[in-house]
């Protein structure tokens, strides 16, 4: 606590920190809440393992608020609650190092919202689709340029070229026993590349995307109406249809993430037709026609390319990933292909659906 509020008090908070208490379990950033008597913050240790340059991450986080906020201002709304508000430190920067190298960033707490975990029904995902489909229409027209904090994600070749290192090395023994798994990742890389290539070529375009959209990076008030969305720390440069296939993969899955319990695990229809008509009824407008006939698609690549990637990371040793047990990244590989094997099922009724809803949200 004398460490944690020692911490705090370097940055530019309204009034003085009294209390720090940890707040949920991230994969990746270590996540506190800070109270004074005036507000309540958000403290997070930013890995700086996986985010190798925490400065230039922090000013793409603020161009892209201050560039939500003008829209929020813009339309009447309230851009302290509608937006993230990044909070510098006393002498101006967006971040603190401290004496052992660890980097910190706070930003506003937004007070009186509600959080979810999955979207249990039709119309909490279809707030979702909505929400998402709102930050890619009011990012759309970003000009500033955004730093590439992480290089290569979500580029199925990059990660082919990581996959292909790690299986040659092993480094822990434990290719053999994962022999089937390692076929399920094989077999689909031709049509993964296929795709990746309609990115690379510039068929599918490049824009601002998120690349985090699981329905907890979203707030929603007392009403369940969007707030805004947070957790920005991967905004880049990439397709919109990562966004898409991520919230697809987070929303639609009827079990966990990493769920024992595989017949728990399936791809729902009605949640997925109900993200498709919000996030459509923003987005349907800009899209071009290549991101429509691929945004069904995008939810098989981006729950493939998790499957890759918990693997992968269960070969190398579990690096990458915070893990409960040993055998934590093997058990969300089998999760998330069988996800992915109910959403191949599903694939012409997922087609058949973005074709209608974005035929009734034409412009």
């Amino acid at each position: 606590m004398k460490e944690l509020l020692a911490i705090s008090s370097q940055f530019a908070l309204n009034g003085a920190p009294i209390e720090v208490k940890p707040l949920g379990e991230g994969f990746i950033n270590d996540t506190y809440i800070i109270s004074t008597n005036a507000d309540s913050y958000l403290l997070q240790r930013k890995n700086k393992n996986i985010f190798t340059n925490v400065p230039a991450m922090m000013d793409n986080i603020e161009a892209v608020c201050n560039h939500i906020k003008a829209k929020v201002a813009a339309r009447g709304g309230d851009p302290m609650r509608e937006a993230m508000t990044v909070i510098p430190t006393h002498d101006g920067k967006l971040y603190y190092q401290d004496e052992q190298g660890e980097f910190w960033a706070v930003c506003l707490y937004i007070k009186d919202n509600l959080t979810y975990q999955s979207a249990c029904t039709p119309e909490l995902a279809f707030q979702g689709g909505k929400g998402i489909g709102m930050f890619q229409a009011m990012v759309s027209d970003l000009k500033t340029p955004l730093t590439d904090i992480l290089p290569g994600f979500h580029n199925i070749r990059y990660r082919f070229q990581q996959w292909d290192a790690v299986l040659a090395k092993d480094p822990v023994g434990r290719k053999a026993s994962v022999a089937t798994e390692i076929a399920w990742v094989e077999s689909r890389r031709e049509e993964m590349l296929r795709f990746w290539s309609l990115v690379e070529d510039g068929t599918i375009p490049t824009r601002v995307t998120h690349n985090d959209t699981k329905i907890n990076n979203i707030l929603f008030d007392q009403n369940e109406e969007v707030l805004c969305v947070i957790d920005l720390d991967t905004v880049l440069n990439s397709t919109c249809l990562n966004d898409f296939g991520d919230a697809i993969r987070s929303y639609t899955n009827t079990g966990l993430e990493d769920d024992e319990n595989l017949d728990n695990v399936t791809m729902s229809m009605p949640i997925f037709e109900a993200y498709t008509r919000g996030y459509l009824s923003q987005t349907s407008c800009f899209l071009t026609h290549a991101e429509l006939e691929y945004l069904a698609f995008s939810a098989k690549y981006i729950t493939y390319e998790q499957v890759l990637r918990f693997l992968m990371d269960y070969i190398d040793g579990d690096n990458y990933y915070k893990v409960k047990h040993k055998e934590h990244n093997l058990q969300r590989t089998r999760a998330q292909y069988k996800l992915l094997s109910s959403i191949e099922e599903q694939f012409d009724e997922m087609r058949s659906v973005v074709e209608r809803v974005s035929k009734e949200y034409s412009c």
